[in-house]
């Protein structure tokens, strides 16, 4: 229905829910932020979401503004949302982790109007919205909202097409693309989650979903809120993961289902077993990367399945493929098959289609006459990006997969994470999937570093107990992982660090990783370990 917006949805929500809760706030979760405790139901969601409109659109607030949202986790990202979306305006969520140069980036390319920040974050987004030229009101939700400097025109209500929200890409690989997502965006993610099925079929009106992600990445915002909205549901937002007090949050807000990221299976599995390991309502976790050695070990712990899933800030709900159905192939890097409403090809270098398991780039389109169907819809400033990203009627992902032989995906890695070395392809997630079971590993990453000889060489970062550092231990660890993959896969270079850059979604920055490596090469930090590195007969 074209009418149909987000505040939209939330609003029949709130009239037939009116009485059950909505979000729940732990007593963790609200003292780290100073806020208070407990249930906050659909109908006073509501009223909240609102008085906000009100206030807002006597500001001037209305179709074609944007507005940036650095709030964290906390029920008033929710309330000025939803209240901006029935105006017709589009939100700019802020990862709080973001600086100064990062700030004026987003500010400056998104051309945003107004900002409502953390009062301790005030006067910094300020000043980044000066350099760049910005003068938009920056306040704090506490405070009167100024009217705008523009106030938007007279237009037509909001529909599924208006802008809904612009989210950033991690970067992970470059410079933010500002990635534009309708309304029809976030309904189709709520959508997906009602009739996707199998093991992860939601009832309505029944669910509590606990997550630790972050609202201004597509996961928590786009399919955890809507899920919740789209059937009735509770969500409980924690301000992020906190592996000592994960089951008490758990157990306290007697959770149905939760979504997960790739390391907290590996953490939490790293703690004794208890009798309470299964004391919870937990019938389902949703997420991606639970290293394949633990995902068994940790349903038979704790429980309850560990669905793993893939999709991009791009493809949102429109091109989500998860494993959701027997058998779910646990043990491997498998994401399931695509639905009957998504279509994918498996693509070589050259963009024909690969035969059998061999690896390939992932496409996807939808079924049907829109193939866009709730994808994004461009990304901001750059036609030229978004074109390239849709050659040929079809969504390049830049994942490598490779399909078995009873369809089922598996994935290999990003495109631009493939190591060439002396024409051989390797995948740096493949080869910090197999470092990572070593006992003295506690985080490794993968990248390539030139080498005169091979074009690229294996170097691995490496965290681990700071009295294990040593080059007796990196030859080790690297004779180690002779036993277990093919030589040339091994690292030739091993560094210990402190840390690894990630994203606030424990994503490995692989930009950043490049220089990391890049510099600990240059202050020769590396164990060179080539010399191990030989063809077994």
């Amino acid at each position: 229905m074209r009418t149909e917006t987000t505040f939209s949805r939330f609003v029949s929500a709130a009239e037939t829910y009116r009485d059950r809760p909505f979000l729940a706030v732990l007593p963790e979760t609200a003292a780290l932020y100073g806020i208070e405790a407990g249930e906050i139901g659909y109908g006073a969601m509501l009223d909240r979401v609102l008085a906000w409109q009100q206030r807002l659109a006597q500001a001037g607030f209305g179709v074609g503004t944007r507005v940036g949202l650095l709030l964290q986790n906390r029920p008033v990202f929710v309330e000025i949302w939803f209240a901006l979306n029935g105006l017709g305006a589009s939100v700019v969520p802020l990862n709080p982790d973001l600086r100064r140069s990062e700030l004026e980036y987003v500010i400056g390319h998104s051309e945003m109007q107004a900002a409502f920040v953390l009062p301790e974050r005030r006067e910094e987004v300020a000043a980044a919205a000066r350099s760049v030229g910005n003068a938009m009101a920056v306040t704090t939700p506490g405070e009167a909202i100024p009217p705008l400097a523009r106030p938007a025109a007279a237009a037509p209500a909001p529909d599924s097409t208006t802008e809904a929200a612009l989210l950033y890409t991690s970067g992970t690989t470059g410079s933010p693309k500002g990635c534009v997502l309708t309304n029809a965006y976030f309904l189709q993610s709520g959508d997906w989650y009602r009739d996707v099925g199998g093991l992860i079929s939601l009832r309505t009106g029944a669910e509590r979903m606990l997550t630790p992600l972050p609202v201004f990445h597509m996961n928590a915002m786009a399919v955890s809120v809507l899920a919740m909205v789209t059937m009735g549901g509770c969500l409980i937002l924690l301000d992020r993961f906190h592996p000592s007090s994960w089951w008490q949050s758990v157990r306290q807000s007697r959770a149905t289902c939760l979504h997960y990221l790739g390391v907290m299976p590996s953490i939490l599995m790293k703690a004794p077993e208890t009798p309470e390991d299964r004391a919870h309502a937990v019938r389902f976790g949703f997420g991606a990367g639970v290293p394949g050695a633990l995902h068994g070990a940790f349903e038979a712990r704790f429980g309850f399945p560990l669905i793993e899933a893939w999709a991009m800030t791009e493809t949102g709900g429109g091109g989500t493929i998860c494993a959701s159905r027997e058998p779910r192939k646990i043990g491997t890097s498998c994401f399931g098959r695509p639905s009957r409403d998504v279509e994918i090809r498996i693509v070589d270098d050259q963009g024909a289609d690969v035969a059998g398991e061999t690896p390939g780039e992932l496409l996807v389109r939808r079924t049907g006459d829109d193939p866009r169907k709730g994808f994004f819809r461009e990304y901001l400033k750059n036609p030229e990006a978004t074109e390239e990203a849709w050659q040929g009627g079809w969504f390049h992902t830049g994942d490598i997969v490779a399909r078995d032989a009873d369809g089922d995906l598996h994935f290999v890695d990003r495109k631009k994470n493939v190591i060439r070395r002396s024409g051989e392809n390797i995948a740096a997630v493949e080869v910090e999937t197999v470092l990572a079971r070593h006992p003295r590993i506690q985080q490794v990453a993968i990248a390539a570093t030139p080498d005169a000889v091979r074009g690229d060489e294996v170097a691995a970062l490496i965290v681990c107990d700071p009295a294990q550092r040593s080059a007796e231990t990196a030859e080790a660890i690297v004779r180690w992982s002779l036993d277990q993959m093919a030589y040339y896969k091994a690292p030739g270079w091993v560094a210990f660090v402190d840390a690894l850059p990630r994203t606030p979604t424990e994503k490995i920055l692989r930009a950043a990783l490049k220089d990391q490596v890049a510099q600990v090469m240059a202050e020769g930090g590396f164990v060179d370990t080539r010399a191990l590195k030989k063809r077994q007969v």
